[in-house]
């Protein structure tokens, strides 16, 4: 029996979450609602479901396959109806219309409803989000993705400032469910760098470029005032920084040294051996944000290379000791680390990262199509109505 492809462990770790979606008819497929395995409130998670509809992109693309767009559309859906609305479910969020479900914002989906770990918003959850309503705008060519993007980032933005107005506003890191106030009142570490990047690339994508210039200012405010972003040893945090950065063209040295810290941080954890133990006390798919970042960032072969290959085939043989409410999310992000480079479905298990940019999955620029000028330039273009590049290095 051959080993297993990449095409194969991405689709098993996928169909853990969402059901054996191979085996859909045509019929079954115009009705499908995907199953409740999210680890969230009513079955969805907004973090878990954002990597799934971006796996589903992938596979999408790696296949052209329509009905993994199908899927992908059928989650968005799922998700606004269920994290757009109250936890009771009887009405959608404040604000929120039938016709315009993200206006009022999307929880995140804890099991909790109350307290500081409770149900609330997060804003890099939100602006996740984002970023796969533009991709599923990109690939199904249709624009009302990407409209709602926008109609997210205009109805949340201004929920996580404190003195927005200022010449040096600060950001909240969780809000309440009806965006009337502060849960936790501190900053993210990556959360106003992350708003400035995905508000540009969606902005780019509308008729209408400057529709978010305003908020994108603001976002240039805090990234002033906080100056060099902090780039922090924990793993998501990193592969979070490094995607990021990758979005940054070769002309904004800002994002080229944000990369290159967040290398120097990698090649420390690398050094200490950080990466070689402790696993039980690891959450794996944090380890699997390292990685997705670091192979969106390194756009080739790396000396890297055996350190990823390594830390995934740990993982493969020990995820299942990981707390049972983690699966979800660690299968989702696992499948997203599993596709850095290369095809699919081959049966070579390495886990390198090819230089063809067709070769990625949907998180990696230029993947799904070319991007749009002013995409790439993140502001830089400023007829286009984006303010200049932010001092993020």
């Amino acid at each position: 029996m051959s080993a297993p492809t990449r095409l194969d462990r991405f689709k098993q770790a996928m169909q853990i979450v969402y059901g054996p979606f191979d085996f859909l008819t045509t019929d079954q497929l115009a009705e499908w609602h995907p199953p409740g395995n999210s680890g969230g409130h009513r079955g969805r998670y907004l973090w878990t479901d954002a990597f799934g509809v971006l796996n589903f992109l992938t596979l999408h693309k790696e296949t052209s396959d329509v009905k993994y767009l199908t899927l992908a559309q059928g989650l968005i859906d799922a998700v606004h109806t269920v994290l757009g609305s109250t936890r009771d479910g009887k009405s959608r969020l404040p604000r929120a219309t039938d016709e315009n479900p993200c206006a009022g914002g999307l929880r995140i989906g804890k099991i909790d409803g109350g307290g500081l770990d409770g149900d609330g918003q997060y804003h890099h959850y939100l602006t996740i989000w984002m970023f796969v309503l533009n991709r599923t705008s990109v690939a199904s060519g249709q624009a009302k993705y990407n409209d709602q993007a926008v109609a997210l980032a205009k109805a949340i933005h201004p929920h996580f400032f404190d003195d927005i107005h200022s010449l040096s506003p600060k950001m909240y890191w969780k809000i309440d469910m009806d965006m009337s106030r502060p849960i936790v009142a501190s900053e993210g570490n990556v959360d106003a760098l992350d708003g400035y990047i995905v508000f540009s690339l969606v902005a780019a994508a509308a008729n209408d470029h400057q529709c978010l210039a305003a908020e994108i200012a603001n976002y240039q405010r805090v990234i002033d005032r906080k100056g060099r972003h902090v780039v922090s040893h924990d793993m998501l945090d990193l592969g979070m920084s490094l995607w990021l950065a990758q979005w940054g063209p070769p002309s904004n040295t800002s994002a080229q040294q944000l990369g290159a810290r967040c290398m120097d941080v990698f090649d420390d954890l690398v050094s200490t051996g950080s990466l070689e133990g402790n696993f039980h006390r690891r959450l794996a798919f944090r380890d699997f944000g390292a990685v997705l970042g670091l192979r969106c960032y390194l756009a080739e072969h790396s000396k890297y290379d055996l350190q990823i290959q390594q830390l995934i085939e740990t993982w493969e043989r020990m995820m299942k000791s990981q707390p049972e409410d983690l699966e979800a999310i660690n299968q989702v992000m696992y499948a997203a680390a599993l596709n850095p480079g290369g095809e699919l479905n081959s049966s070579v298990y390495l886990f390198v990262c090819a230089q063809a940019d067709d070769t990625f999955p949907a998180f990696r620029k230029g993947y799904l199509a070319p991007e749009r000028r002013a995409e790439m330039d993140l502001g830089a273009t400023v007829s286009a109505g984006f303010p200049r590049i932010p001092r993020i290095g």
